[in-house]
């Protein structure tokens, strides 16, 4: 089997490349270093081993020599290995040593090249590593030298003389006498210069100063530090996003996480994932519903309460012509969008993405009395089904899925605990954080999907902040925004 020496990128998990995202899902090992993104290790398999080996200045999980033997002795057992690198892995990285040891122990690997850090962190801060008319050129130098070299083999007049913009990966540590090293070789000593720390990440901070004072800020690693004309070009964008440098606890199943994750990601969210619950098959197996599906053409109406009741009704009913001559009724757009998805237009969609809202547009049954099929999820709020055989309907309901509480592992606790915000799509999510983590854990802004939710984050002693209008999911990120970005 192939062990695959993966660029993750720098920080960002949507610049990694599709062949590395391609090849995560079908590993059995990941090997990662403190770099990589956290979600990035979300794509692999659930049952894939993660094994971190990150290395930080002065504290190794792993030394090289091991890092190499457990590559060799992974990909000689046949497993699928990769091996997520932060950055591309040739670039002042360890790749090559790696790619070595597997040549010598016969062990097939593959390079996935990964966007490295000397471009991509400039670009997020906002800094051109050229520019046609004073930047021509760019030197990218390391500024963590083997310890082995003495003084370091970097030939730091010879940088300085070239002209350009220096970038420069791991030179915290140096600084002051790299700083030094380019002044006496005569970079003046006001040239611009700015270490952009964190660089992609949420937590990106860019401090600007010049050759001679940078040294005077306080300074940390990993830091990319840019030298030259360019570093006081200030074309900021990443650092300007509404929720920049604001963290939000998305507590939504891992399945439909993701969609409101990315969009937050997207305004400079820093997102904890933490979702509170699991979507799983009912008690009976799905019994109830494949025998109502079976005699669906009985029945004048389906409703479908959720996305997540649309996924399991309609894995049930597989050809969607079952269903002709059946009117279908959503209770929200999202609902109706899963619908849309599955080749299904819904009949009736109300304003207030509510039962109660449904309830008060839905028809009359015909002159002998007509049939409902009711698909929601185990233990949902009776008010529809009650609704509905109060206004002469007969209602069959059926479980169409069931959720199952999932509890935060205690890094992720620890998270959700410093954050600015939660979202709560519904009251189970609510339920299950406040029992996993109690209310004093829940962080001060409380953003809620509607009134049901805000009902149950009340009876459990939460402060509602905000909350959604209309009660989708756009709602709910127009309520944060209200609620967490700064006024224009």
């Amino acid at each position: 089997m192939t062990v695959f020496l993966v660029g993750a990128g720098p920080g960002d998990p949507g610049l990694l490349t599709r062949r590395g995202a391609e090849l995560l899902a079908q590993a059995d090992v990941v090997v990662h270093d403190r770099l990589s993104a956290a979600e990035l290790l979300d794509l692999a398999p659930d049952g894939a081993e993660r094994i971190d080996v990150g290395k930080a200045p002065k504290h190794h999980r792993m030394t090289q020599d091991q890092i190499n033997a457990l590559l060799v002795e992974r990909g000689l057992a046949g497993q699928a290995v990769v091996r997520l690198k932060g950055g591309d892995p040739f670039v002042f990285a360890r790749g090559s040593e790696e790619a070595q040891a597997l040549i010598d122990a016969g062990v097939p690997y593959e390079v996935v090249p990964g966007i490295t850090s000397a471009l991509a962190v400039p670009a997020y801060a906002g800094i051109p590593v050229t520019q046609r008319f004073s930047s021509t050129s760019f030197t990218v130098v390391t500024g963590h030298e083997d310890p082995s070299s003495g003084d370091g083999t970097v030939d730091w007049d010879a940088v300085a003389r070239v002209g350009g913009t220096i970038v420069i990966l791991m030179g915290v540590g140096r600084w002051p006498q790299i700083a030094q090293r380019l002044m006496a070789a005569g970079r003046p000593a006001d040239t611009p210069a700015a270490a952009v720390r964190w660089g992609t990440r949420p937590e990106q901070h860019t401090t600007r100063a010049t050759l001679a004072t940078l040294e005077d800020h306080p300074l940390d690693s990993p830091s990319v530090i840019v030298v030259g004309s360019v570093a006081g070009e200030d074309l900021s964008w990443f650092e300007g996003r509404p929720l920049f440098g604001r963290s939000v606890v998305v507590t939504r199943a891992r399945a439909q996480a993701s969609g409101l994750a990315d969009r937050l990601r997207a305004l400079g969210a820093d997102v904890v994932e933490a979702p509170t619950i699991a979507v799983d098959d009912p008690s009976d197996g799905g019994f109830a519903l494949s025998y109502a599906i079976g005699r669906v053409a009985s029945f004048d109406w389906l409703v479908v309460t959720s996305p997540n009741g649309v996924e399991r009704t309609m894995d049930a009913v597989g050809d969607a012509r079952t269903l002709a001559g059946v009117s279908v009724a959503a209770v929200g757009t999202g609902t109706a969008e899963a619908l849309a998805r599955r080749g299904i237009v819904a009949d009736l969609v109300p304003e207030r993405f509510v039962a109660e809202g449904l309830l008060e547009v839905f028809p009359a049954p015909p002159d002998g009395g007509g049939k409902v099929l009711l698909a929601v999820a185990a233990g949902a709020r009776p008010v529809l089904r009650d609704g509905l055989r109060e206004a002469g309907w007969k209602v069959e309901v059926v479980d169409a899925y069931r959720t199952v509480p999932v509890v935060p592992d205690e890094a992720t606790t620890a998270r959700i605990e410093a954050a600015d915000a939660v979202t709560f799509t519904s009251s189970s999510t609510v339920t299950n954080l406040v029992d996993a983590v109690g209310v004093e854990r829940v962080p001060p802004v409380v953003a809620s999907i509607g009134p049901v939710t805000s009902a149950t984050a009340v009876q459990q002693g939460l402060t509602v902040s905000v909350e959604a209008d209309p009660h989708t999911v756009d709602g709910l990120i127009a309520a944060l925004l209200g609620a967490l970005a700064p006024p224009a």
